[in-house]
């Protein structure tokens, strides 16, 4: 978990670190049952540089993350789709809807952070770019 959580912090601004280790990242993401390190691949998971079908894995787990008990893993999950989405048009919509969802069924944080994603999103052009 600590491991996780320097590697999340430090890649905000260097995710060029992340690329050696991507197929563990994506292994992990999938596996783990560990919360704390879920919240922190939901995060860096998309700083990663993904193929299309790698990041529609990523927004697929993300999605089952959406249900996982804690509200802290379901509120980075609805970030690192939001972040997915704004890479890949293919994924801007099934990100909006979990966004939306959330907005109706969601905790405090869950709520806030839908409605400050629901805003980038919602503002970028057709393809999910600024």
């Amino acid at each position: 978990m600590r491991a996780a959580d320097a590697a999340e912090k430090v890649t905000v601004a260097r995710p060029e670190l992340l690329k050696s280790y991507k197929q563990e990242l994506l292994g992990l993401l999938g596996e783990t049952e560990q919360i704390e390190l879920r919240w922190h691949l939901a995060l860096m998971v998309p700083r990663l540089e993904l193929t299309r079908p790698e990041r529609e894995r990523a927004a697929a787990t993300l999605q089952r993350y959406l249900e996982d008990r804690s509200s802290i893993v379901k509120t980075f999950a609805l970030q690192g789709l939001a972040d997915l989405a704004r890479q890949d048009s293919n994924l801007r919509e099934p990100a909006l809807q979990a966004l939306e969802e959330s907005l109706r069924t969601g905790t405090a944080a869950m709520k806030a952070r839908a409605r400050k994603l629901l805003k980038v999103l919602k503002s970028c052009g057709p393809f999910g770019s600024h």
